[in-house]
């Protein structure tokens, strides 16, 4: 499964709604990472789950509004469900995945299993007979598709974080309504797109080991990490749609431009003295990593009305 390529980074939004501040952000950073490294920067559309009818659209402009480029063509994972079955298949064959049978409530009120990290799957699943999967069959429950994990936690490096070392459990590779899971989606698609970079909100840090682990596991090199600090509301929550004027489309309906806000972008980034005035080449230019705020951005939204 291994390719031939020339290292790159990558940004990868669900297309499930129109893209906010903190998601704009990320997408910058992620570029400047890529770019200032001498690396392609690929999009990819993470469309497994709920779309919503021209966000993918929206997303596109909106990234290409800010000044962002990159590297044709966008990938779309729906179009890629032979990719995730062959890799289930080469995992099956090599007798390293079961049959889960476990519902979400049944797996938060399980005892963890002993030795087994807190929070992981505690392995339920792993040794049923037979006869408990036609059972478990029979009473109508459709079976996702678990790694057999040959450890427990795996260490990966992170260039603003240093080394992490995280759980990696017997994590789904593919759900029980038949859909291929995150970690696995990934991992997959990281390769196909030569992706060797991979720059995200810090709330994916504790999935990066498992999708390392899975990578080494097919025969693939795991990237590199930057996993960036998150943009949060007033009360220290994830910034969300539903805090308001946080979208391009939004903002510009209350007559603050894209200018405004990467200007503002730019200031949380260390990368532009308030209120001036920048373009994404601009901080291209400035981008050092070291001098990236180590913290969350606290975002008023209000706060961008009079910015």
């Amino acid at each position: 499964m291994r390719v031939d390529y020339r290292g790159g980074g990558r940004y990868a939004p669900s297309p499930s709604g129109d893209l906010h501040i903190g998601n704009l952000r990320t997408a910058l950073l992620a570029w400047m990472f890529a770019r200032s490294t001498g690396r392609t920067f690929r999009i990819r559309m993470e469309d497994l789950d709920r779309v919503a009818a021209g966000s993918a659209e929206r997303q596109l402009a909106d990234l290409a509004g800010l000044g962002l480029d990159w590297d044709p063509p966008v990938m779309w994972q729906s179009r890629r469900l032979a990719n995730y079955d062959n890799a289930i298949s080469e995992l099956q064959g090599r007798g390293l995945t079961y049959t889960c049978y476990c519902t979400r409530r049944e797996i938060l009120e399980s005892p963890s299993a002993p030795h087994a990290p807190a929070g992981a799957y505690p392995g339920t699943c792993r040794h049923l007979t037979s006869a408990q999967e036609r059972a478990h069959l029979d009473a109508g429950r459709r079976p996702a598709i678990r790694l057999r994990s040959h450890v427990t936690e795996f260490t990966v490096s992170d260039a603003l974080r240093g080394p992490y070392t995280g759980i990696v459990d017997d994590f789904v590779l593919r759900r029980g309504d038949g859909i291929p899971a995150y970690n696995l989606a990934v991992v997959i698609d990281d390769n196909a797109q030569a992706v060797d970079q991979v720059v995200r909100g810090d709330d994916l840090l504790s999935s990066a080991p498992r999708q390392s682990y899975l990578a080494t596991t097919l025969g693939l090199t795991p990237p590199t990490y930057a996993h960036v600090p998150m943009v949060l509301n007033t009360e220290r929550k994830r910034l969300a749609k539903r805090d308001g004027a946080v979208t391009l489309g939004d903002l510009k309906a209350v007559g603050v431009g894209t200018p405004q806000v990467l200007s503002l972008i730019a200031n949380s980034l260390n990368l532009a003295d308030p209120g001036e005035v920048v373009t994404a080449e601009l901080m291209l230019a400035r981008f050092i990593p070291a001098t990236l705020p180590s913290e969350p951005w606290v975002l008023d939204p209000a706060d961008l009305l009079h910015h």
